[in-house]
């Protein structure tokens, strides 16, 4: 079977973007439990900056190391070099700093709910950008549905409240930065391999977080232990393989199709923070599970 074939199929989304958005909510108790351990803060935004590049940093020659040891070729021109750096821009480095920076601004549910917004601005876009991918009413319906599964599963989290203040706004800013970073990956895939794209834009992006780390904290703040380099370990891991998949999803289909399986980020976030931190499931957990369940198959029936 073919890469097309595979990421085209029913089951092929359905694992690829089950796989990529079950790594990426995984990654929020790991997080967590990563601060604790090298004694990061939430009001540590060059610390968690500089983890943030050294995770995107592994990331990216891990998928490297991968391409030489499958003996596959290590696809780079320098014509390429634009799009490389404007994906890494958008979708690692500028989407990182802005959401590190809001979050320290703003409350941790509301930064849940607001991640939710990124397939809604990835469809906007791709209603600009392709013909063929055009927002109607079963794509917003199918949405709203799915996105009021996001707050049901955060509604258990603190108190939900409307407030926009600048944390909020930087945050909005990061889930346009992402959805724009995806956008533009997808279209770099016409061009370049995506496990190449993938390792050169988040090395790119790397690169950057890094330098904004280093000149805050230094390079080498943390004490690391056999148990947190695993955790860091497994975070660059999880983003290497989260994005691989996500970019081949997004290279063969449209947007407006895949976009509403980020919703379920927060929702593996939640059942797996259960899992390893054992914070109380609730009843709305089950529900919001089964709105964006409801809004992927809305979005996707022909």
């Amino acid at each position: 079977m073919t890469a097309e074939k595979f990421f085209t199929s029913k089951w092929g989304i359905l694992i690829a973007a089950g796989g990529a958005t079950f790594l990426w909510g995984s990654a929020f108790p790991v997080l967590k439990l990563s601060y604790e351990l090298l004694d990061i803060h939430p009001h540590e935004i060059g610390e968690q900056i500089l983890f943030a590049g050294y995770r995107f940093f592994l990331a990216a020659l891990l998928v490297l190391l991968f391409l030489y040891i499958t003996k596959r070729k290590l696809d780079f021109q320098k014509g390429q070099l634009q799009t490389i750096a404007s994906i890494g821009f958008f979708q690692t480095f500028l989407q990182y700093i802005l959401f590190y920076i809001g979050l320290s601004l703003s409350t941790g549910i509301q930064g849940s709910i607001i991640a939710g917004t990124t397939s809604f601005f990835q469809i906007i876009l791709a209603h600009y950008m392709y013909k063929d991918d055009l927002i109607n009413w079963r794509k917003v319906f199918g949405l709203l549905i799915g996105f009021i599964g996001v707050i049901f599963v955060n509604i258990t989290q603190g108190a939900l409240t409307l407030n926009i203040g600048i944390g909020e706004i930087l945050l909005l800013l990061a889930m346009i930065s992402a959805a724009f970073g995806n956008i533009l990956a997808k279209n770099g895939t016409t061009k370049m391999d995506v496990a190449n794209l993938t390792s050169y834009q988040m090395l790119v992006g790397a690169v950057g977080l890094l330098l904004i780390g280093i000149v805050s904290v230094g390079f080498f703040p943390f004490t690391f232990t056999i148990q947190s380099f695993m955790m860091l370990l497994y975070l660059a891991l999880l983003s290497a393989v989260g994005f691989i998949l996500w970019n081949n999803i997004m290279k063969y289909n449209k947007v407006g199709k895949v976009s509403v399986f980020l919703f379920l980020i927060p929702v593996f976030g939640v059942f797996l923070s259960s899992l390893l931190l054992q914070e109380p499931i609730h009843l709305f957990v089950l529900a919001g599970l089964v709105f964006v369940a409801t809004g992927i198959i809305i979005v996707n029936r022909k």
